[in-house]
């Protein structure tokens, strides 16, 4: 048995994930320098059906030079699992929740009409009731796909959604381009952020990760300054994650609110491998998560449009291998 065999069954061990029986519908994307795979969204035959995150641009896998970027980071599979996504998962904060009484509907960007159950206060691994999944529309190409998700709901929230999964031609990256057009009556107050669920190399979370800002980065949280710590610009582990532990930060500190602060690199000191995330919007917030799998910076970008208003956002990856 080769090392490389060994190594990926050892990474799915430490995970304990069960794998999928089945296939479910996707598009393959090549620029000749990556090839990745993009489930495409289905309310019914869908990889991802949970009512957390966007379901325009779920990934499955994304190689680069030898080097694999995406893989399933969780236990279990459940196809209405609120986390049940793998790479730059995207997560709308919803419209109209506080409003909504029991029983009536507010909307998440991405995912369609939910129906509220109760009084209690919003929650996002809660899997809502989908009254309306609104309009897809795909249109499919060898280096890129569109995904469009239109809806109109009757509390006066509509949007034409637009999310283009782009490799440019010859390069090492990956480009997300957005566009979100208010088609309803009320103003669109919201913010999103990328949940970046990478693993490079099939490695786990320990010393061999480092996360890079532009900029001198504090942090407070569970974790922090104990099993993750910041050093300068960097956030570092004192040691491996074990299996079921996490580290999170609300909010890391130090960024300025300008475009060239949303610019983040995640290595793998081992295998040489790294993501260069960068956007041309500012970040509004800085989250940080991290478990025995995969260590995950959550940039939030703040989006306003009144009526009739569109707006538009861009996120860029380039994958790298640094010299040894």
């Amino acid at each position: 048995m080769n090392k490389l065999l060994i190594s990926t069954f050892a990474f799915w061990a430490l995970c304990g994930t069960t794998l999928p029986l089945t296939e479910w519908p996707q598009a393959e994307l090549s620029n000749g320098v990556i090839q990745t795979t993009v489930y495409l969204p289905d309310e019914e035959q869908g990889y991802y059906q949970g009512t957390r995150f966007d379901w325009a641009g779920a990934f499955k896998s994304l190689t680069y030079n030898g080097h694999s970027f995406i893989e399933q980071w969780f236990d279990n599979y459940d196809p209405k699992l609120h986390d049940a996504i793998n790479g730059p998962a995207e997560e709308f904060t919803p419209l109209g929740y506080a409003d909504a009484n029991p029983g009536d509907t507010f909307v998440k960007i991405g995912v369609g009409s939910l129906r509220k159950p109760d009084d209690k206060a919003y929650g996002f691994a809660k899997n809502f009731e989908v009254a309306d999944h609104g309009k897809w529309t795909v249109k499919r190409r060898k280096d890129r796909i569109d995904f469009t998700h239109e809806l109109a709901d009757p509390t006066g929230y509509g949007y034409r959604y637009t999310k283009t999964v782009r490799l440019p031609k010859g390069k090492p990256e990956l480009v997300l381009e957005h566009s979100l057009k208010n088609t309803g009556s009320k103003p669109i107050q919201t913010s999103v952020y990328d949940h970046n669920f990478f693993i490079i190399d099939k490695q786990p979370t320990g010393p061999t990760v480092n996360i890079q800002f532009p900029f001198a980065v504090n942090a407070e949280g569970k974790g922090f300054s104990t099993t993750i710590l910041a050093e300068g610009n960097r956030l570092v582990y004192a040691r491996a994650l074990e299996k079921k532990e996490q580290v999170y930060s609300a909010g890391l500190q130090g960024f300025k609110p300008i475009p060239g602060d949303y610019d983040i690199r995640i290595e793998n000191q081992k295998t040489g491998a790294g993501i260069h995330i960068t956007s041309d919007r500012p970040m509004e917030k800085l989250v940080y998560w991290a478990c025995a799998t995969t260590s995950c910076p959550e940039p939030y970008i703040r989006l306003d449009a009144p009526p009739g208003q569109e707006v538009t956002w861009k996120i860029a990856y380039e994958f790298y291998e640094k010299m040894k």
